[in-house]
C-alpha cells in the first residue's frame, strides 16, 4: 500500500489513553518520541512554530550521524520542556496527524512525556507553585497583601532574589493581583435567572465562567464582557463556584490534579447547562480545556460532553448571534486601526477569526490580523530558563504590531497581550479585543 504524502481529510484527534499504564512506561514513550521525531525530522515544516522544533533540528543537525538515532535520549527531553501545548503545530502545520497513517499527535506525545516526568517527580518547586493558581491567586489578592505582592513585583531587588530562589526571571512580566475580583464585581448577577432570546445555535443568555487569571488578575475583562453582552440583550450569571480550568497543571503534566478541577468544575457548569445557560469563558486557554482537552481526557464522563457542547469562546458567540441578525452594530466610537494577535489557544479551537470578524463592523475601523505565536503561555516567559526563548518568539509578532503603526493593539488572551506589550516597550497598553467592542459601544 503507498504511503500517502500528507492528509486529504480535517485531523482527527484520539482521546488520551492517560490510564493505561504503558502511557507511563518509559521505554514505550522513549520509542514513539524517537518514531515520531524522525518524522518531525523529516518535515520540518513546524520549525517557525516555538522553540520546541529548532532545538529537535538543532539536536539533530549536530550528532554524530545528523539523524535522530545521533541524539542522545536524555536530550529528548530538550525537546519537552520548549513545548507548551499550543496546538497549533497539530491543528495548523502537520501533514501527518490521524487518519495519516503516521498518525502523528506531537502536542499529546510532549503531554505524555511530561506526566511521565511529573510522576516520576522531576519537578522543579517553581513549577508547582506557579500552575497553583487558585492557591496563589487567593494569598496574592488578599487587601493589603495585594498591593505588598505587585510593589515586591516591581522592585529589582525582590525580582533578583525571586530569580536567584526560584528561577522567575527577573526581566519577565508578572501579572498583577486584584483584591476586588471578578466574582465579587458581578456577584450581584450570581443566581440570577433573567430569561433571553434564543437564536440559532445560541439560547440568549449566558454564564460566566470567571476563570483564575480572569478572576484576580484581569477583572476587567469580565465587566467588560458582561456590559457589552447585556448591551446585546444577553442576560449574564456567573457561576456560583469555580476553580481553575486545569489547564497550567495539564501543562504540567499533572493529570490527576487535572481530574480533580474537572470534578469540581463539571457538575457546577453541567447544572447550568441544563438550566438553560450557554457557558462563556473569556480566556482562551479555559474555552479550550473544556471543549476540547477535558473531552479528550475524560471521553466517556457525559456531563464533560455536555459542557464541552455548551461553552463558548466570546466573540464566537457574539458572531453566531450576528448570524441571526441579534448583533447590536449601532457602533458610537471608531476604532481606527487595531493590531489583534489572535492567540493560539482561540485559533486551535476551531471557529475562525471571530474577533477579527467582529471589530471589522465597527465602522472606520480596520483590524490587522497576527496569526503567530507570542510565546508566552502563561508560564513559559516566566521561567529563568525559557524567558530569553519567549521574548524571541514575540519579536515578529511585536515588530508586526510596530509597522501597523495601530491605534490599539491586544490579543484575545491577555497573558499574550500584556507580553506583546513587554516586548513593545514603549510605554504603549495592550487593549483587549472586548475593552475594544465596549469602547466602540460607548458604553
Amino acid at each position: 500500500m503507498a504511503v500517502k504524502e500528507g492528509n486529504l481529510e480535517a485531523p482527527i484527534r484520539h482521546p488520551l489513553d492517560w490510564k493505561n499504564p504503558d502511557f507511563y512506561n518509559e521505554e514505550s514513550l522513549y520509542q514513539e518520541l524517537e518514531r515520531v521525531y524522525d518524522h518531525c525530522h523529516g518535515c520540518r515544516r513546524c520549525v517557525s512554530l516555538c522553540n520546541a522544533f529548532p532545538t529537535l533540528f538543532d539536536l539533530v543537525d549536530e550528532s554524530s550521524t545528523m539523524e535522530v538515532d545521533g541524539v542522545k535520549k536524555e536530550d529528548y527531553w530538550k525537546v519537552v520542556d520548549h513545548c507548551y501545548l499550543c496546538d497549533l503545530c497539530y491543528m495548523t502545520k502537520c501533514p501527518y496527524t490521524p487518519p495519516h497513517e503516521w498518525n502523528l499527535d506531537f502536542p499529546h506525545l510532549m503531554l505524555r512525556a511530561k506526566a511521565v516526568k511529573f510522576k516520576q517527580g522531576e519537578v522543579r518547586l517553581r513549577d508547582k507553585i506557579l500552575t497553583s493558581t487558585d492557591t496563589v491567586g487567593s494569598l496574592a489578592g488578599i487587601p493589603v497583601v495585594a498591593g505588598i505582592v505587585n510593589a515586591a513585583n516591581k522592585a529589582k531587588p525582590t525580582r533578583k532574589l525571586l530569580e536567584s530562589v526560584l528561577g522567575v526571571h527577573a526581566d519577565a512580566r508578572l501579572p498583577e493581583y486584584h483584591s476586588k475580583t471578578m466574582r465579587s464585581r458581578l456577584a450581584a448577577k450570581i443566581g440570577a435567572d433573567t430569561k433571553g432570546e434564543a437564536a440559532g445555535a445560541t439560547k440568549g443568555r449566558v454564564a460566566l465562567f470567571a476563570t483564575c487569571y480572569g478572576n484576580r488578575n484581569e477583572p476587567v475583562i469580565g465587566e467588560d464582557l458582561a456590559a457589552v453582552f447585556e448591551h446585546n440583550g444577553i442576560p449574564v450569571t456567573m457561576a456560583e463556584q469555580e476553580q481553575c480550568c486545569g489547564m497550567p497543571k495539564l501543562e504540567l503534566g499533572d493529570i490527576e490534579s487535572v481530574e480533580k478541577a474537572k470534578n469540581a468544575n463539571i457538575p457546577v457548569l453541567a447544572r447550568l447547562v441544563e438550566q438553560g445557560w450557554d457557558i462563556v469563558a473569556p480566556i482562551p486557554s479555559c474555552a479550550l480545556m473544556f471543549k476540547q482537552e477535558l473531552p479528550l481526557i475524560f471521553p466517556d464522563d457525559p456531563q464533560v460532553k455536555k459542557v464541552s457542547e455548551a461553552i463558548f469562546d466570546p466573540f464566537e458567540y457574539l458572531m453566531l448571534r450576528h448570524k441571526e441578525g441579534k448583533l447590536n452594530t449601532k457602533f458610537k466610537n471608531p476604532l481606527g486601526k487595531v493590531a489583534y494577535h489572535a492567540a493560539c489557544h482561540q485559533r486551535v479551537q476551531n471557529v475562525g477569526s471571530k474577533t477579527k470578524e467582529l471589530l471589522s463592523l465597527i465602522p472606520d475601523t480596520q483590524v490587522e490580523a497576527i496569526e503567530r505565536c507570542s510565546g508566552h503561555d502563561g508560564t513559559y516567559a516566566v521561567k529563568k530558563e525559557f524567558h530569553e526563548s519567549a521574548m524571541k518568539i514575540v519579536r515578529p509578532v511585536v515588530s508586526r504590531v510596530k509597522n501597523a503603526k495601530a491605534d490599539y493593539y491586544g490579543s484575545d488572551c491577555p497573558m499574550a497581550g500584556h507580553h506583546i506589550e513587554h516586548g513593545m516597550a514603549d510605554g504603549s497598553k495592550t487593549q483587549h479585543p472586548m475593552s475594544l467592542l465596549r469602547k466602540a459601544y460607548g458604553i
